[in-house]
């Protein structure tokens, strides 16, 4: 049986320099799709999936961002057939009322703003509001999905579980199943923490085909891909860490392939972070990705808690903050964001509209034949014939 660590002595590899050899990886925009022979009526297409069980319409989940999810936001996104996150670090655990939080968030100057974050998070985590943020998204018919780092899991597992939320997702910057810490302090044994919670673990995030195996292995019911793409994260800047989207998806989704080889079971790959546009959701898939975690296009929605604002989960650091605040705007419902119909012509709008066209175009009718269509490195893709879109900042050009 070939699987894809055979293929890597093949790769083509640059000289760096006399003491490094690299591999070259490419990014989201770096990538065309080719149609082929044949094409689907977009009206036929399936993009459902399934996490841990539970089935979606939409391969879109909106991020754990404070700015981004809220238990309305939950539930909303829950009814229009897709899922959202919510941070259980971020201030709707540590404030009963989060509405004069959220407005100092978004008002406060660019200079402040970091001190801001700080002073804010530092409030502790109420246990109490974990327990009431589940239960109202479940009470108002929503899908309780909720985020922890590592330390969080710990902490709140007993909680998480008594409260029954539907699925958890355990995120870092980077995540491993080998980690080494100060003596005497506690790290979180994954394969313990996914054996024993009584719900689906997610887990993330990562970039290469050895720790998403390792991750599958450990009993992650998906696992999260992309280090530092996002529109509000630094952490490529801070820590010079990440591989581009494209190459990093594709590498985790061969070790889906290889891991539902062995055993039989399939792992869904969400691809996070540095998209923006349907076009760049249907590159994802195209790339192996089985849905796509997103924040900023969501953000934008009339109904999202950040009031056109967005900022990254690492901002609040009291040591070394990895995110920033980012105006992305009010640009329509979430209805309309998600599901259309579209009032703007850069493929921000009806992202599940872009996702189905680009699926009929390619003659893929699910997410399954579509992670199996022609990719090709075109870094022109973008910008060619787009002069005037781009002088005139329209479409494209924005």
């Amino acid at each position: 049986m070939l699987i894809w660590r055979d293929f890597l002595a093949d790769a083509v590899n640059i000289q760096l320099g006399r003491s490094k050899i690299v591999r070259r990886a490419y990014g989201i925009d770096e990538i065309a799709l080719v149609p082929g022979g044949r094409t689907v009526d977009p009206q036929v297409t399936d993009t459902s999936w399934n996490i841990g069980g539970v089935n979606f319409e939409i391969p879109i989940i909106a991020s754990a961002m404070d700015g981004v999810v809220d238990v309305n936001m939950a539930v909303s996104l829950t009814k229009l057939g897709s899922l959202g996150v919510l941070n259980l670090e971020g201030i709707q655990t540590r404030y009963e009322n989060t509405e004069p939080l959220l407005k100092k968030i978004t008002t406060v100057g660019k200079d402040e703003f970091v001190p801001l974050m700080q002073e804010i998070y530092s409030e502790p985590i109420q246990e109490e509001l974990i327990k009431k943020r589940i239960r109202e998204i479940k009470e108002k018919g929503g899908i309780a999905a909720v985020s922890g780092t590592p330390l969080a899991a710990i902490r709140f597992q007993k909680t998480i579980s008594e409260e029954q939320a539907d699925l958890f997702f355990l995120q870092a910057t980077v995540v491993s199943t080998e980690h080494i810490g100060p003596e005497g302090l506690q790290t979180l044994n994954l394969e313990k923490l996914c054996s024993e919670m009584n719900m689906p673990v997610v887990v993330g995030n990562c970039v290469t085909y050895e720790v998403a195996m390792k991750l599958m292995r450990a009993g992650a019911a998906g696992v999260m891909v992309g280090i530092g793409p996002g529109a509000a994260c630094t952490s490529r800047g801070v820590l010079g860490v990440g591989v581009p989207q494209a190459t990093a998806i594709s590498d985790c989704a061969a070790a889906r392939d290889d891991f539902a080889k062995e055993t039989g079971k399939n792992v869904p790959i969400i691809a996070d972070g540095g998209i923006v546009t349907g076009g760049d959701i249907s590159k994802c898939l195209a790339c192996g990705a089985d849905s796509v975690m997103i924040g900023s296009p969501i953000a934008r929605a009339e109904e999202a808690p950040g009031k056109g604002f967005h900022w990254g989960m690492a901002t609040p650091s009291p040591v070394l903050p990895r995110g920033t605040r980012i105006k992305v705007g009010t640009t329509g419902s979430l209805e309309r964001i998600l599901c259309g119909p579209a009032l703007l012509d850069d493929g921000t709008h009806n992202l599940l509209g872009a996702i189905k066209t680009s699926m009929g175009t390619l003659g893929a009718q699910t997410i399954k034949e579509m992670q199996s269509v022609e990719v090709v490195v075109a870094p022109s893709l973008l910008t060619e014939g787009k002069v005037y879109q781009k002088a005139q900042q329209l479409g494209m050009g924005k």
